[in-house]
């Protein structure tokens, strides 16, 4: 008799079981969410960010803020994630570089493969690299050249060690023999103004937050580090185009949050940002930056940055890239 009680006990629990997730789909977020970004403002990071926040909100009925938490080249940001409640309702603004790039040079306090889990993709952008105007240096060629005549003359920026920029600059000097210092900053925002100052001569980033100031006429971009050139910048060449075989290095920056959120509010929150990248509107702002609107949900993201995880090792290994 007690194993029959218990048998139809369990058959009527089923259906509650099976419409959990569905229930906690419906009812989340039950508050503000916050998205934050592992960089000072300025950033494609906090570009992205604010891009995706407002309409956002707006399909989940909830305030999503932006919240700049910069420092330790993404780890700063990543800790106030994983110390929040897993919940899904704090979400990471996470990018390439110190997703996948600076495990391999630098000791992170959590894995960002294993303690953060991916929502959706929301920008990919090629590499850029700019110089002072006032430099007086219009072509890549024109760099290298000054570069090997003047080694160690020439100083660029980026956003901490590890990080993508880093990394693309170190490759770039590996691929052309030549010799520039490296400058670490705490993000993209602090490196652009510095370079904007002529404290700093050169920086390779993504293109959102240099766009402004190429078409001011303050910097000069000399070369995109991806397979094709830019809608934005159409005179600029690819590393190929320019001579530097192997040279690209894109870019992405996706939202995540902590590993042990619901499931249903990770598939919550990725359906409303595929609705929102769907836009056309969306799509031609982030093509006008120099940016693509690339969605990628959970588990085709989780399995994106491992293998861009593996990539990037492999290459940081073989060129010899250290964190300085």
């Amino acid at each position: 008799m007690t194993s029959l009680i218990s048998r139809r006990s369990t058959l009527l629990a089923a259906p509650a079981l099976l419409a959990a997730p569905w229930a906690a789909a419906q009812t989340f977020p039950e508050r503000q969410l916050t998205i934050v970004v592992p960089a000072p403002p300025g950033g494609t990071a906090d570009i992205s960010s604010r891009a995706i926040s407002d309409p956002l909100g707006k399909a989940l009925g909830q305030t999503v803020a932006v919240d700049n938490k910069g420092g330790g080249n993404g780890a700063v940001g990543a800790q106030v994630v994983l110390n929040a409640r897993p919940d899904g309702h704090t979400l990471l603004m996470a990018y390439s570089g110190f997703h996948c790039m600076s495990p391999h040079l630098v000791k992170l306090p959590y894995d960002p493969l294993k303690d953060l889990q991916a929502i959706a993709n929301v920008y990919s952008a090629p590499q850029v690299m700019v110089v002072r105007s006032n430099l007086g240096i219009k072509t890549v060629q024109e760099l290298i050249a000054y570069a090997k005549k003047n080694p160690g003359k020439l100083n660029y920026g980026s956003s901490g060690n590890g990080s993508v920029q880093h990394i693309a600059t170190e490759l770039f000097k590996q691929i052309t023999g030549t010799f520039i210092t490296h400058i670490p900053y705490r993000g993209s925002g602090p490196t652009i103004t510095d370079l904007l100052s002529s404290q700093i001569d050169l920086t390779v980033t993504t293109a959102p937050s240099l766009m402004p100031h190429i078409q001011s006429g303050r910097f000069t971009p000399l070369v995109v580090a991806g397979p094709r050139r830019l809608a934005s910048l159409p005179n600029v060449p690819t590393g190929a185009e320019a001579g530097l075989k192997g040279y690209e290095v894109d870019a992405w920056f996706a939202l995540y949050t902590h590993s042990q959120a619901p499931k249903a509010a990770v598939d919550r929150i990725a359906s409303e940002v595929q609705k929102v990248m769907a836009n056309p509107a969306f799509k031609d702002r982030a093509t006008s930056l120099g940016a693509e609107a690339n969605f990628i949900g959970p588990r085709e993201m989780m399995a994106y940055a491992q293998a861009e995880y593996d990539k990037w090792g492999k290459v940081i290994k073989s060129a010899k890239i250290t964190a300085d």
